[in-house]
């Protein structure tokens, strides 16, 4: 026990080195295992355990996310489907020339390891893009949910994969587990009265890995159970709270498998070619998705960003090579290899993501040229009506400036969202919404801003950084009305002002003072009655 516990906290230690260097703290444990493994450390059973739990409750958030109708568009499962197997077709022959030629770890490999390791590299970083994503503040924005579809689409592709790489026959029993399915509102019901907090949590992890050994019990692989229990209740309302909840405990648990992969995984001198090698391959990955992304009508901005977020090689790809490693259909050496090329992938895409918007910027005219003449119907030009106002961000505080601006002042605003599902729900209430991405450049050369109607807008979205750049470009785009923006925290004010937002509502500082006032008119008197009661007289006063 002492043993794993050692090798866990210098796991952390090496984490929080690869985050402070703006790196995924997986890239951390890796480079902690192949440490540990050069000072003789070896896989404990505790670690072993961990690994395989951290996997399975990886499969069960991914099925907790699954929204099918995030897959539906063409340019989703069009293009992941078409890069998986161009990137197969491609790779396969590019491996097994350079084995010819004598490359190590290249010259003894045959057709079928070629294949199990293209279809892993095919892969790009889920863990990866949602990081990104979430610290732009830009998971809704279009280009977010292509790339986060598109990386749905392959982690399904590795669960069929690892589905069937068991070589397990089920039982005669097996369809006994079709029970499932009608099960849904059992679990919906519990799910509701799980309250949350601890009961959430523990009803994720029953339900996750529960549902993982009951499959296990029927000899099929507990990770499509896992999935599949995670799909089943996907469309309830709380299954993005639950997969918010095993959030933390996952990415403890998969601090196991990446732990134990560099562990039992050997780095040597002769496989920095067969790494450079996969590092270039990486360049042509890449072209491939923009060049997809545009020829599904996508805008050049859209397909260099979502190309970006998938810039990279999976932790799901190294899953399947595990995997493909302990059944004999690829060398063990190819763990190492895939490892290190994984986290120098990430090396590489983290800076280009990090400047991606001033990369388009930069390349914008260029990039331009590629674009088809005709576009999606989301990619088109952006007319917000007769709307007067617009309001930017349409959250709970976006939503709640709306219905204000129409019940209490007579205007008539315009929403902007980036979400397609927010977009929608609010469409269905009634509101006059519009989707586009306000940290998109183009979404303002897009917006028909200049027939003078729209006298007002409001940036309600929740990065000052975003609301900021909408300030900019607003400005930049010749907006002459008035901008008013939410802040959190004092120094954004002058932020937000240097940009030319004229009122600035902080959050915080205002909701105490709103709270305040809220009450007192409540227990003192009506608001616009013109009847004051007196308050009561405090003691002694």
């Amino acid at each position: 026990m002492f043993d794993a516990v050692l090798l866990i906290a210098i796991a952390f230690a090496a984490g929080v080195l690869a985050r402070l260097v703006g790196l995924p703290p997986l890239v951390g444990y890796l480079v902690a295992g192949f440490a540990l493994h050069g000072f003789g450390f070896q896989e404990t059973p505790l670690i072993g355990k961990l690994s395989e739990l951290g996997v399975t409750l990886l499969l069960f958030t991914i099925g907790l996310k699954l929204k099918l109708n995030s897959l539906k568009a063409p340019h989703v499962w069009g293009v992941a489907s078409l890069h998986m197997v161009a990137s197969v077709v491609l790779l396969v022959p590019l491996l097994l020339s350079f084995g010819a030629l004598g490359l190590p770890h290249l010259d003894t490999m045959d057709v079928r390891p070629a294949l199990v390791l293209a279809f892993a590299l095919s892969f790009s970083s889920t863990v990866f893009a949602v990081k990104v994503l979430e610290d732009k503040g830009e998971m809704g924005s279009l280009y977010g949910t292509v790339a986060i579809g598109i990386l749905i689409m392959q982690d399904l592709a590795a669960v069929l994969f690892l589905a069937f790489s068991a070589g397990k026959v089920p039982t005669p029993w097996s369809v006994l587990l079709l029970a499932v399915l009608f099960a849904r509102p059992v679990l919906g019901w519990l799910l509701d009265r799980a309250g949350h907090g601890e009961l959430l949590l523990l009803f994720g992890l029953t339900l996750g890995i529960g549902g993982a050994e009951l499959f296990e019990l029927f000899k099929v692989k507990g990770d499509l159970g896992a999935l599949l229990l995670g799909v089943l209740i996907a469309p309830h309302a709380k299954s993005g709270e639950l997969a918010k909840a095993l959030l933390g405990l996952k990415d403890l648990f998969l601090v196991g498998f990446f732990l134990s992969i560099g562990l039992s995984a050997v780095p040597s001198l002769d496989m920095v070619p067969v790494v450079a090698l996969l590092l270039v391959a990486l360049l042509a990955k890449g072209f491939l998705f923009e060049q997809l992304l545009l020829g599904f009508r996508l805008r050049a901005r859209t397909a260099l960003l979502g190309t970006l977020a998938l810039f990279n090689y999976s932790e799901f790809g190294l899953i399947v090579a595990a995997v493909a490693a302990s059944n004999g259909w690829l060398p063990p050496d190819w763990l190492a290899i895939i490892a290190i090329t994984l986290a120098l992938s990430f090396v590489i895409a983290s800076p280009l993501n990090a400047q991606s918007h001033a990369l388009y910027e930069l390349f914008s005219r260029r990039l331009r040229r590629q674009e088809r003449a005709l576009r999606l119907p989301v990619e088109r030009e952006i007319d917000p009506g007769v709307a007067d106002a617009m309001i930017v961000g349409m959250g709970r505080v976006g939503r709640g400036a709306y219905d204000t601006l129409v019940r209490d002042k007579g205007l008539r605003p315009v929403g902007v969202d980036a979400d397609p599902d927010a977009v929608a729900m609010h469409e269905a209430a009634g509101c006059n919404v519009v989707q586009g991405s306000a940290t998109d450049a183009d979404f303002w050369q897009r917006l028909k801003l200049n027939d003078g109607h729209i006298k007002l807008v409001l940036l309600a979205m929740p990065q000052a950084s975003e609301n900021i750049f909408a300030a900019e470009h607003l400005r930049k785009f010749g907006f002459t009305g008035t901008i008013g923006a939410i802040a959190k925290f004092d120094d954004d004010e002058e932020r937000l002002r240097s940009a030319g937002v004229h009122q600035v509502f902080n959050l915080y500082a205002e909701a105490g003072s709103g709270l305040a006032q809220h009450v007192c008119a409540s227990q003192w008197g009506e608001r616009g009655s013109g009847t004051v009661v007196q308050a009561p007289a405090t003691p002694g006063g």
